[in-house]
């Protein structure tokens, strides 16, 4: 895994959970890449499918989560000026 922080857009200040979601799809996404695809026996292949499956979702899921809430700062929820 490198060294690089993880992009984000600027102000979006994600949970603790939202994070840990990411770092998962990170990871999962990093062994898959790894994995010499043409050796690996069909049922594995079936797995590693099923689990990249799930991490897509889960990412779609995310953003979804982040376009539905309103931006925040690293203090916390978005303060409302009137």
């Amino acid at each position: 895994m490198s060294d690089e922080q993880p992009h984000t857009a600027p102000g979006l200040a994600l949970t603790n959970l939202q994070r840990d979601r990411v770092d998962f799809a990170r990871k999962d996404y990093e062994s898959a890449r790894a994995e010499d695809l043409a050796k690996l026996p069909r049922a594995h292949l079936i797995l590693l499918v099923e689990r990249m499956r799930g991490r897509l979702g889960d990412a779609l899921d995310l953003i979804d989560e982040l376009c539905s809430t309103p931006p925040r700062g690293p203090a916390g929820p978005a303060n409302h000026h009137r």
